[in-house]
């Protein structure tokens, strides 16, 4: 008897699976919902590029069927970056976390989209440093308790969705672990858009964040999102709040804008022109 392929066995990188992620955490929905993405859109894998940055959806890059890469803390956009300046035809996806993105990598986010390059940026938002220790990270709600406020956290939190969107991403979103096949039909569209693209997930941390913040339970976790999410779409994201009794969900940028390859090649041909026509350009200079 032939054993039953699982399927979505294509798109992952064999004896990798099952992961190490723990009951309750988002990061596997997430995993299932890209590859389910790139299923249904048959997209061809050999042209995207995994990049993850450090923290627990790290993993993330090991466990895809694509080309991968797994850096250092924060640097996952500054090597995405090279990767599209040096092969225009790729496609690098950023999956990482919100303190990989936004804290030690968090210059590197706003550059990104400020120029508009194509990449496309999943971040797991589950509120904390889950894999170190769960200490507070810079989307930690106030008031919320981990290992480094154990009197309530006092920093104002990043609205990711406002900051992308004020840094020139073209496409912004942001949605639950509980939103499924929201999750994957946005993912469907940024995957197919020229620029810099964003989708926030926000996901229960049940081992650390939840247990210091009453949500300890996996399915308690999932069910304080369902009740707590508001979908409000193509609001201004500043409004797009994330409070302990209210995460407002959608779609809020979804634009056109020239894409930075495309401008760097144009730049690149222009240079190359202006010094063939003053009889400069030689092979020490290519």
């Amino acid at each position: 008897m032939s054993e039953v392929q699982h399927p979505l066995e294509d798109y992952t990188r064999r004896g990798m699976i099952p992961h190490i992620w723990c009951n309750g955490c988002g990061d596997g929905i997430i995993l299932g919902e890209f590859l389910r993405a790139l299923d249904e859109l048959k997209y061809d894998i050999n042209k995207v590029v995994v990049v993850s940055g450090i923290g627990c959806i790290g993993r993330i890059s090991g466990y895809t069927g694509t080309d991968s890469f797994h850096t250092t803390h924060g640097r996952a956009l500054a090597f995405a970056v090279g990767v599209k300046a040096v092969r225009p035809d790729l496609k690098p996806v950023v999956i990482s976390g919100d303190g990989d993105l936004f804290a030690i990598g968090g210059n590197h986010f706003i550059h990104a989209a400020r120029r508009n390059i194509d990449v496309m940026v999943i971040c797991s938002n589950n509120f904390n440093y889950g894999m170190t220790g769960g200490q507070s990270g810079p989307t930690t709600p106030i008031d919320a308790y981990t290992t480094t406020t154990r009197y309530g956290n006092i920093e104002h939190p990043f609205n990711l969705a406002h900051l992308a969107a004020a840094s020139g991403a073209i496409y912004v979103a942001r949605w639950t672990a509980i939103h499924v096949k929201r999750i994957r039909e946005s993912i469907k569209k940024a995957i197919n858009k020229k620029g810099f693209s964003f989708i926030e997930v926000i996901t229960p941390c049940p081992e650390e964040y939840g247990r210091r913040n009453k949500i300890p339970d996996p399915i308690q976790g999932m069910k304080w999102l369902r009740e707590v999410s508001v979908v409000r779409s193509f609001i201004d994201p500043i409004e797009a709040v994330v409070q302990p009794d209210k995460i407002v969900v959608g779609e809020f940028v979804d634009k056109e804008k020239t894409e930075f390859t495309e401008l760097l090649s144009a730049s690149t041909q222009t240079v190359q022109s202006k010094l063939e026509k003053e009889g400069k350009l030689t092979n020490a200079t290519i």
